[in-house]
């Protein structure tokens, strides 16, 4: 592989996880908003939609190649991440008004067990016994973020059931955008995502019949953080990354996101952060940094295959 194939790749773990940092905050600001969480959500891509434009208007898809898709396969292609985030939130959403705050977090971050299962099964890709062992530390590391708080009652299975649905959606969501990424420019797939998303979610927040007007300057403060900080930077550093690293490398990266909230939740709403919590951090900054590390081995050999740029 050359130097700038290696580079493509180290760029792309940097910018990934810079991005799953991003979306860390993504609960404690849903937290500190007064609206309802399907609100939320709909303003988080409603918000976003001028910025994706911007981003996508400087930043140019990449030359076409004859197995690219095209005509209503590549509008298909570009429509299927927002149908699938837009899941992906309401479910997340939906979820967490009825199982525990520990559950709903721990089952919907369980998505590299689906995405690594599709790649394999579905795409074809190698799996190797190292980046499953990396993967299984990183898991580790969340259910210890979570533990202390994990319950298991009848009445709450519903809420796990939903949870369980997110990390189906969320690994859906990956992929798609890791297919997108192959002949889309990353501001073209936000901007489609976001798009596509934001009316989605602005019926489901209707259906349950919330308040879609934001009462106050700070929760439209609020909105804004989530959609440029979260949104923008967060999922857009994500779909930038998904151009350069396999889908089963990134859904390990992105395991990041509950560190981080856990590290919010504490500093903002005192939330305990005790030494099984740094245990499973550190399990998890553990298996992302092994999953990096094989990542750019793999690229200096000549094995990863990163798409095109943008």
């Amino acid at each position: 592989m050359s130097h700038a194939s290696e580079k493509s790749v180290f760029v792309g773990l940097v910018v990934l996880t810079a991005g799953a940092i991003a979306i860390g905050m993504a609960a404690p600001l849903v937290k500190l908003s007064e609206l309802g969480p399907q609100t939320v959500g709909f303003w988080r891509m409603a918000l976003a939609i001028p910025f994706a434009l911007a981003w996508m208007a400087f930043d140019r898809d990449p030359p076409a190649k004859p197995d690219m898709p095209s005509g209503w396969t590549r509008w298909l292609y570009l429509a299927l991440p927002g149908l699938l985030f837009a899941g992906d939130l309401a479910f997340w959403h939906a979820g967490i008004k009825i199982t525990s705050v520990a559950n709903a977090t721990f089952l919907a971050n369980l998505q590299p067990v689906f995405v690594v299962l599709a790649a394999w099964l579905i795409f074809k890709e190698r799996i190797t016994r190292q980046f499953l062992l990396a993967a299984g530390l990183a898991v580790a590391g969340a259910a210890l973020l979570s533990a202390g708080n994990l319950t298991v009652a009848p009445e709450r299975w519903p809420g796990d059931a939903l949870s369980i649905a997110t990390a189906v959606w969320y690994a859906a969501y990956i992929l798609a955008v890791r297919q997108a990424r192959r002949f889309a420019s990353t501001g073209t797939v936000i901007f489609f995502t976001v798009a596509v998303s934001a009316p989605i979610l602005g019926l489901v927040a209707l259906a349950f019949g919330e308040a879609l007007w934001p009462p106050s300057l700070t929760d439209w403060l609020i909105l804004i953080g989530l959609a440029l900080g979260v949104q923008i930077i967060g999922q857009g550093g994500v779909a930038f990354g998904l151009g350069r690293v396999p889908a089963p490398v990134a859904s390990i990266i992105i395991l990041i996101q509950p560190v981080v909230a856990s590290i919010a939740g504490w500093w903002m709403f005192g939330e305990a952060f005790t030494p099984i919590h740094y245990a499973g951090a550190a399990l998890v900054l553990a298996g992302v940094y092994w999953v990096q590390r094989r990542s750019r081995t793999a690229a200096s050999r000549g094995l990863a295959k990163p798409v095109p740029k943008g």
